[in-house]
């Protein structure tokens, strides 16, 4: 018996085929004319863009704008040879816009066109700014304190079908991380569906997983604000957007590399609110903080600070520049990239081969500068320039990537500096890591086992200053548990773990033999401050952070 003959089905089928068709049709055809092909269907249109051109125009023409990114426009062309075509590209011209032209089947204008209806409703943006209603932010920003409250917000804004719902989405995404104090979202695509984390306290958490059709659609939104191309998806991209944010804006960076199943995506969240903490807050032992409130006001010299990326070092360095800043002093810096802008300040931003650190550098100390602050000394010409500098009238601030204080000697030799010139250059060498703060209203003490006695006694021996050790070590803090459906951890922000090492003559001399790590460490010693090992177990033994917190961020002996 034959089976009944399902005409719908048929239908779609034969338009699957027909739009993959057209598709190959255009494919051909932007050969031809020297275009490059772009398929419309599953990337976001730019509201902004259409904006450029009136819908009649556009119609006219066969042609519409689907990305502006400050004058640069991208121009979608149906037909090349539309006699209203030229017209509106001189137009276009005329108005200061430099054109990219792509070449789109029917279907793709089609889709353009048909946003044109929806553009009336939608909030104006300008070019790198993605604009978050205050009423939006305040709503989200009170209902998405949980991550399960992310979750079911998220799920509601993918299940609609209007127009903005991938800058709704967007909007819950950024309003949730701002709630979760999260300082990166990522995006990673797998072959089914793509995973949303959040950097929260510096440890990465799922949150929600996004269908193929919304991750790129997502990603067409994100490319579109960040600036970079949207048809690039076989290499490795960079941008960077604003979130307005009430009367503030916060900075995005976003970064773009081609993976298995699509680009994954991540997002840096630069709030500036973050660099204007004071140094007194960054949670710097007090008699380190005194000696450095003195070094830091040194006519010249170095204070290098070390650790790996995500440590915090960039912030301790501004909030040290603050503290600073004066109308008679002038400041400048070379970053890689300028993730915060700071009032009164010259800052200034490498760029590939043209401004490089030590060209940088170099050019800097002709603008007559009382201090400096180089983003990263990552090899031997910049170490150089920078020790340099600090011999002739400068303080220099900088940072190198070394695993404590006592590395950061060894390290400038490697780099081809000269050891003898430490002790005239080099005046404060510090270290630090960022660990978990417990949550004052959900953390609980416990007494301490034998063992954790008997390692915290091991880590405290070598303490010259016993002044700075507690007369009773009997308990410790931990997190009081949380419930999985909420995300709570029992954690509240991060606080730093810092050591330092401050020149004098004995420590000069003995560098000059280019000594190992350890012995500088063991000769630092002598001058009385914490290790970071120390000062973990100290704001453990008060209640400001864990035991295994300080053990999984700092080497404590076993």
């Amino acid at each position: 018996m034959d089976s009944p003959f399902d005409a719908e089905r048929e239908d779609s089928k034969l338009a699957e085929i027909h739009e993959r068709e057209e598709e190959d049709v255009a494919r051909i055809l932007s050969e031809k004319y020297g275009m490059t092909y772009v398929d419309l269907s599953l990337k976001e249109i730019d509201n902004e863009a259409l904006r450029v051109i009136p819908l009649e125009a556009a119609e006219r023409a066969e042609a519409a704008a689907f990305v502006k990114t400050a004058k640069t426009i991208a121009l979608a062309i149906h037909n090349p040879n539309n006699p209203d075509l030229p017209k509106l590209i001189e137009d276009l011209s005329a108005r200061g816009f430099t054109l990219q032209r792509f070449l789109v089947s029917k279907r793709s204008l089609d889709k353009i066109l048909a946003r044109y209806a929806d553009l009336s409703f939608a909030a104006e943006s300008r070019a790198g700014i993605f604009i978050i209603a205050p009423e939006m932010l305040e709503q989200l920003t009170r209902e998405s304190g949980t991550r399960a409250a992310l979750e079911e917000e998220l799920t509601a804004a993918t299940a609609a079908k209007s127009l903005d719902r991938v800058s709704h989405i967007l909007e819950i995404i950024f309003a949730g991380a701002f709630a979760l104090r999260a300082s990166d979202i990522h995006f990673e695509p797998r072959e089914d569906r793509t995973l949303l984390r959040l950097r929260i306290d510096g440890l990465l958490s799922d949150a929600y997983y996004f269908d193929p059709a919304t991750y790129h659609q997502l990603n067409s939104r994100i490319k579109l604000l960040s600036g970079v191309l949207l048809n690039i998806t076989n290499r490795a991209q960079d941008g960077r957007f604003s979130i307005a944010k009430g009367t503030s804006q916060i900075e995005v960076r976003a970064s773009f590399i081609p993976g298995g199943f699509g680009e994954s995506i991540v997002m840096r969240i630069l709030d500036p609110e973050s660099t204007k903490v004071s140094y007194k807050e960054l949670g710097i032992h007090p008699k380190l903080l005194a000696r450095l409130e003195t070094e830091i006001r040194r006519p010249n010299g170095m204070l290098l600070t070390t650790g790996p990326t995500g440590s915090g070092k960039t912030t301790t360095l501004y909030s040290f520049l603050r503290e600073i800043h004066a109308p008679e002093i002038k400041i400048i810096t070379i970053e890689d990239p300028i993730e915060y802008h700071l009032d009164g300040i010259v800052q200034t931003q490498v760029e590939g081969k043209k401004y490089t650190f030590a060209e940088g550098l170099r050019s800097i100390v002709r603008q007559d500068p009382d201090i400096i602050m180089v983003g990263e000394i990552r090899d031997g010409e910049t170490a150089n320039i920078a020790i340099q500098a600090a011999l002739t009238g400068h303080f220099v601030f900088s940072t190198l990537h070394t695993n404590d204080a006592a590395g950061t000697f060894p390290r400038l030799v490697d780099l081809g500096a000269d050891p003898k010139s430490f002790g005239s250059a080099v005046t404060v060498s510090m270290a630090q890591r960022l660990v978990r703060k417990l949550d004052p209203e959900k953390k609980k003490e416990r007494p301490l086992t034998d063992a954790e006695k008997a390692m915290i006694e091991k880590v405290l021996a070598p303490l010259t200053d016993k002044t700075l050790i507690p007369e009773k070590i009997e308990t410790v803090w931990e997190p009081a548990a949380g419930t999985p459906e909420s995300g709570e951890t029992g954690y509240k922000g991060r606080v730093g773990l810092y050591e330092a090492i401050f020149m004098n003559d004995e420590l000069a001399d003995f560098l000059r033999d280019n000594p190992p790590s350890n012995e500088i460490a063991k000769l630092a010693a002598k001058q009385g401050y914490l290790t970071m090992a120390q000062d973990g177990i100290l704001k453990a033994l008060a209640g400001i952070t864990s035991l295994s917190e300080v053990a999984d961020t700092v080497d404590l002996p076993r």
